[in-house]
Parts: C-alpha cells; structure tokens; sequence
C-alpha cells in the first residue's frame, strides 16, 4: 500500500532522499551539479523571501565538504550577484572538496569570492553578519557530532540575536530521520530543505532547530519519486477534500451513524464530548450506548444526541454486550472508551463485545484494558482506529514516556504492527500509522489541543469520518488534520490558551474553510 499523493507530500527518509538523488543519475541521466544548482537557486529565492533584499549585506556561508557545503558555495555565488558581500568558511581543506561541491569551490575560486578556512573564522560575536547560512552537516549524519564541530555549532547559536541564521537542507547536528540533536544542532530561524520534508525536520523535538520550514522543489522528475516512494508522507490540507462535496440530497440517514459506548460513574463528559465531536464532524445521527445508572447525567448534557441505557449498574459488565451489540447493529462506525472506566467488570465487557463489524475507533480506557489482555488484542480487528496518548502508548508497548517519544514515528510503527491496526500517536505533529509500516505526520502543532476531552473529540471525529465510509488511515488521517486546524483557530481567541474540548468540537466546522 502506498500514501495517496492527492492528500500527502513526501516525507522521505535520509536513505531514501539520498535513494531519489541517486536514481536521478542513474536511471534520467542528470547530473549532481544540476541537482546543486537547482538547490542552491531555490535556497536563494527562500533566503530573499525571509530577509528582503541582501544587497550590501554581510553573509558567512559555512560549509562542510559534502553536499550541503557544495550548496553553501553555490548559493554564495548567486547571493554576490545579487550584490551581497559574501565570505565562505570551508570546514575542510579546498581539496577535500570533490564531485558537484568541489566543482562549486573551483568556480568560487575563480570568481574570487571570499573563502577562509572555517577554523579561522570569529564567530564570538564581535564581527557578526547580517546573515549566517548553515551548510556544514546534512542529513546523513549519524552518531553525535564532533567535538570542534560541536564547538562551532554552539557559536552559532550564540550569533542568534544578531545574525539571521539560515538552515540548508537540515540544521547542523540534526538526526534527518528522528529530528533530535546529536547532542547539539544549530538552532536556525528557517530552514530551507529541497524537494520534500525530510522525516526528522517535521518533529516535535526538531521544531525549535527548524524555525520556518521552506520546502523547495530542485527538479527531481516524478517518475524517480512514483519508482522509489517512500514510506512516510506528510498530512496537507488537500486531505479535506476527501470529504467530497455535500449532497443536495442528504438526510440524516446517509450522513453516517456513530455509535459512542462509554460513560460510567463520574466519567459522563468523555462520551458527549465525543458525541459532540461526531456531530460537528457531520454525522447525521449520533447515539450513547451507557450503563443504566448514568443515563440521567448523559441525559442532562445536551440533547443533539441519543443515548441508549443498557443495564441498570454504574459501569459496563459482560453481560451487557450483546444488548450493546445489537443497539450498534447498522451503525457505520463505533467510537469506544471514552469515560468507559477501569471496573474489572468491564474487561469481561470488552472480551464478550468484540470484534464488531464495523470500523471501530479505540480511545481511553479501551486503551487501558487493551494494554493489559493479549486475548484482547487479537480481537480489534484490521478496522479498528486506536488513539493513545504517549502514556497510554507507553502502557500498550510496555515501556516508558520517554521512550515513546525518542522517536515517535517508530513508536507509532510498532503500536501498528503490534495489534493489527491504524495507530494515532497523538501529541504535537501527531503520527498515524498502519501495520505495513506506513506512516503520516501532522504539519500540526496547536498547544490549545492540551486539554482534557481533546482526545474524546477526536475519537468522535474519527468515529465520524469512518461512518462515511473512509478507510481506516484516511479517516483517522484526515481527522487528526482537522482537529489540529481548530485547534490553530482557537489560538487566535485564545493565544494563551484556556479554551475548552467543547470549543474544540464547536469549531470543526469554521476549520474547514479558514
């Protein structure tokens, strides 16, 4: 299976970019100096469209040997004609520099731009440039860096308040494919990356290296990118139109039912949220399957959704499967877990209900008696949705938070694989994953969706999208999308944040067209 391109970009892989360059040349005849002066050209197009003219000013381009050096030099070469007084610091003798990036200090060489030696370089501060561009490291670098380059970078980052610091490809010291330092990185105000994000620039823990990411396309044909796909692609807002356009003709009926089983004693809220979600996503009708006992406090909520009492206790036991069963019977998608409670009765619930035979969207304390049965496990199903946080990720993989998020796209291929199913990473730059390794990240990183019940709406959004019949990645892809987009237009009513899950739901509809 491969991403569909109409609703995500590329999100390549060091590996599998340094694959792209080098079918270029193998299997179209390019060359890698084309590749280097297409590059070098956009870099120069994303620098003056953040800093305006450069004329008159002072850029330091620093530059490793490899091919992000050789684009530093290139892209020396077009800013002194652009009337920029330019110094290129090498970090390795001239003739260490071989193939399209030698070519290019050749050529500087013969333009007589400026080029020193890195090593003598003041970068205390003192002297600083206007502009400082970093080409030292590209994105094939493993293992930490170098102690005397480690020393540069951080004389870099000390230049902040007074250069403008301008990223080639990737910050230096920034592992390309899980986006954390190796220890140190430059700490860049934008980075300019060629032909597709790279998987570790579109992280949580890169975004502080990253600042502004600029994608620029340098020409490699599409038949190299279809021949060689790569095995992550990134969500873009093209995803909303899966959604389609809206019948003249629709009625409650066609619009795709969501079945919510949850609530139990003091959990009511998690079920209306997620009912809430589910509405606002669209869905034409809505219903709570509940234990008896707290029907009246789901009841009290709001009245835009059903509710089905089944039992007469306080939470869900094995004996109320069936009757939920058969109230979810037609549904087109079951959101179950949220408030659902952590009874021990409710784990003989969960074993005697599934699997159901419809898309089921897995959330909360689902999650939480998932974790604990392997018999459970096995009945999720390939349809299912699951949608834990990285505690509850933690939980499932038995392992710790922080190794959840050493690398999250990792973490989410393995909660995947491991039960068979589409797994939502949720938190900043969310990850979905499916079980062949495939995954899509977020471009969405919206503190105002850190609040209790967030999750509960996404469940119900989720559950909403696969009621109309989207599959199990797309659904859960194109909800992850529009949950972050209203969570980036509550920032703008409430920049510090202090908005509620309720407003998160409200909103939905509002994000599709800002």
């Amino acid at each position: 299976m491969l991403l569909d391109h109409r609703y995500f970009d590329p999100l390549p892989t060091p590996t599998e970019i340094a694959g792209w360059d080098a079918a270029c040349v193998a299997e179209c005849g390019m060359s890698f100096l084309a590749l280097m002066e297409n590059a070098s050209r956009e870099a120069m197009h994303a620098l003056l469209g953040e800093v305006g003219k450069v004329a008159g000013k002072r850029v330091l381009l620093l530059a490793g040997p490899g091919n992000n050096g050789g684009d530093a030099v290139a892209l020396a070469r077009h800013l002194d004609n652009r009337g920029a007084r330019v110094t290129v610091a090498l970090a390795r003798p001239r003739g260490n520099y071989r193939g399209a990036a030698g070519y290019n200090v050749r050529l500087a060489a013969t333009l007589g731009l400026e080029m020193v030696p890195l090593a003598r370089v003041d970068l205390s501060g003192i002297d600083a440039p206007d502009i400082l561009v970093d080409g030292l490291l590209g994105t094939g670098l493993s293992g930490p860096v170098r102690p005397e380059l480690a020393d540069v970078i951080a004389a870099v980052n000390g230049l902040a308040k007074r250069s403008y610091i301008f990223a080639l490809d990737i910050p230096s010291g920034l592992n390309g494919a899980t986006g954390r330092p190796s220890p140190v990185a430059v700490t860049a105000q934008a980075t300019a990356t060629f032909e597709a994000a790279k998987t570790g620039l579109v992280t949580e823990q890169a975004a502080p290296y990253v600042g502004r990411l600029l994608v620029r396309e340098i020409g490699i044909p599409k038949v190299v990118r279809e021949r060689h796909p790569c095995r992550a692609g990134r969500i873009t807002r093209r995803i909303l139109g899966a959604l389609g356009p809206v019948s003249p003709t629709l009625h409650k009926g066609s619009a795709g039912r969501v079945v919510v089983v949850g609530g139990s004693r003091g959990l009511t809220g998690a079920p209306l949220l997620a009912g809430l979600g589910a509405l606002r996503a669209g869905s034409g009708l809505v219903s709570i399957a509940c234990p008896g006992a707290v029907e009246v406090s789901l009841k009290a909520g709001f009245p835009d959704v059903m509710t089905m009492p089944i039992g007469s206790g306080h939470h869900f036991c094995a004996a109320d499967a069936a009757a939920v069963r058969d109230f979810a019977a037609g549904a087109g998608a079951v959101a179950l877990g949220p408030g659902l409670g952590r009874h021990s009765d409710t784990a003989g619930f969960l074993d005697a209900l599934l699997p159901l035979p419809c898309p089921v969207i897995l959330d909360a304390d689902a999650l939480y008696f998932l974790a604990a049965s392997p018999q459970l496990a096995q009945k999720i199903g390939p349809n299912a949705v699951m949608t834990p946080h990285p505690g509850e990720a933690a939980r499932l993989l038995g392992t710790n938070i922080a190794g959840i998020e050493a690398d999250r796209p990792a973490s989410a291929r393995e909660l995947a694989a491991r039960f068979g199913c589409v797994a939502v990473l949720k938190g900043p730059a969310t990850v979905v994953a499916m079980p062949d390794g495939l995954i899509a990240v977020s471009p969405v990183i919206a503190p105002n969706l850190a609040v209790g019940g967030s999750g509960d709406v996404l469940s119900g959004l989720a559950g909403s999208l696969a009621a109309r019949g989207l599959s199990p990645l797309l659904a859960a892809s194109l909800a992850v999308y529009w949950h972050g987009r209203a969570g980036e237009l509550l920032a703008d009513a409430y920049p510090a944040r202090g908005n509620l899950a309720s407003e998160i739901a409200n909103i939905l509809p509002h994000a599709l067209t800002e």
